[in-house]
């Protein structure tokens, strides 16, 4: 199947997921007929519906014990897909009644898999991509005409505050942008993958009443990937990124903006407390002494930033099952901070706002151990009608200005809203 067919048939089937880039297996598209189960959650009022045959029960009210369950229950070759937003652990501080209409989180199982013909423009898993357009200069204090606003000044500054007391060591400060655009999510998303190509690329709808939800991806993070090895163990590895800088067309200064990010201390911070936030949380769920990290610091680089990413991996131990490391995990560090439980604390009351889909995880989770899932960042959601969300912002330490922050966050989401404003 070519890359339009695959967007033809998205927009034939209510319920389908294509994973559009290096996945494990992938590029592939998965599709549901009418019996095929799905499963969605509602953080605010913590239940979980399963979807199948016209009829929604009410399951549970944990989305990841809820996929467990589904997983043991079902065949042995069974492969779910989907998202858990960044409420979907309920024994989590985080905000929950967001406005944006789609589900916390929705699981899907598709009787049919069609793999998906790469078409030569995807970025490769990892390493360099072409610079698209002009950005910034390495010395810019901002984009022209976009001075950083009193809201954003004042929860900066609450952080900061609570930096300084102790309470945490750096907080993922991000904000939501509500827009609005008549354009189809399949123009839309025809219109990112071209502009903003990465690993995490993904398509998924499911558009059942009371159900609604499309997320149109184009996330360069891996939140984890569970393997099967040799001798039947199973090694997860996460890729946490922070640190970012813009691409710029001129190659001497595009080079300068690589080893700024590098080398600048506040960018090596911000890297290196996720990495350990994770090495924690691997740790916990791994065999004792598996915990490595294989690469720290790298620079990475897509057609519109440049990013300093990091590798954690570990040895999963028997007893722990892949959807549990999964939730163990959850939410992803470099989306909270650390701690990670204080921290989120802090997030809700600076934000003020639920996040919904937004900093948590997309992917593929399999009954025999394996998954692979993608960061929800760089993300489009809509609930099918003409209302769009996409969520944005930065890693904050005692080193980080409002300005620095502010400026990251705007090229985060340039390459979305052109996607869908046009």
């Amino acid at each position: 199947m070519s890359p339009a067919e695959a967007l033809a048939a998205v927009g034939a089937h209510p319920r389908s997921a294509w994973l559009d880039g290096p996945w494990t297996d992938g590029p592939w598209l998965g599709l549901l007929d009418d019996a095929d189960p799905s499963l969605t959650y509602d953080a605010a009022t913590r239940t979980v519906t399963r979807h199948a045959g016209g009829r929604a029960d009410a399951v549970g009210d944990d989305p990841f014990a809820a996929l467990e369950d589904a997983l043991a229950d079902g065949p042995a070759d069974a492969r779910w897909v989907g998202w858990a937003g960044y409420a979907a652990r309920p024994d989590l501080p985080a905000l929950t009644g967001w406005t944006g209409g789609l589900p916390d989180a929705v699981w899907m199982r598709p009787s049919r898999w069609v793999a998906v013909r790469p078409d030569g423009g995807r970025v490769p898993q990892h390493g360099p991509g072409a610079v698209v357009g002009h950005t910034t200069s390495p010395d810019a204090e901002g984009p022209p005409g976009d001075d950083v606003p009193a809201w954003y000044a004042a929860a900066f500054a609450e952080v900061q505050e609570q930096l300084h007391a102790g309470n945490t060591y750096e907080v993922n400060l991000t904000y939501r942008e509500d827009l609005a655009s008549d354009r189809a999510p399949l123009e839309v998303y025809a219109a990112l993958r071209t502009g903003s190509p990465a690993p995490y690329a993904a398509l998924v709808r499911h558009d059942l009443p009371g159900a609604r939800g499309w997320m149109l991806g184009s996330s360069p993070e891996r939140y984890a990937r569970v393997e099967l090895a040799a001798d039947g163990s199973r090694r997860i590895e996460t890729r946490p990124i922070k640190g970012t800088l813009p691409r710029d067309a001129d190659p001497v200064t595009d080079a300068a903006l690589a080893a700024r990010l590098a080398a600048e201390p506040r960018f090596r911070a911000e890297n290196l407390m996720i990495v350990d936030l994770l090495r924690h949380d691997l740790a916990v769920v791994g065999e004792p002494g598996s915990v490595e990290v294989p690469s720290l610091m790298a620079v990475e680089s897509y057609p519109g930033v440049h990013q300093l990413v990091s590798t954690v991996r570990a040895r999963l131990r028997p007893e722990v099952t892949t959807v549990g490391a999964l939730r163990s995990l959850f939410p992803a560090g470099s989306m909270t901070g650390a701690p990670k439980r204080r921290t989120m604390e802090v997030i809700g009351a600076v934000e003020g706002s639920p996040r919904g889909p937004y900093a948590g995880a997309v992917g593929w989770v399999g009954a025999d151990g394996r998954a692979d899932l993608g960061v929800v960042i760089r993300t489009l959601t809509t609930a099918g009608d003409d209302r769009w969300q996409l969520g944005t912002g930065g890693g904050v330490t005692v080193q980080s200005t409002a300005a620095q922050e502010w400026e990251e966050s705007r090229w985060k989401a340039a390459r979305l809203r052109a996607a869908l404003l046009g």
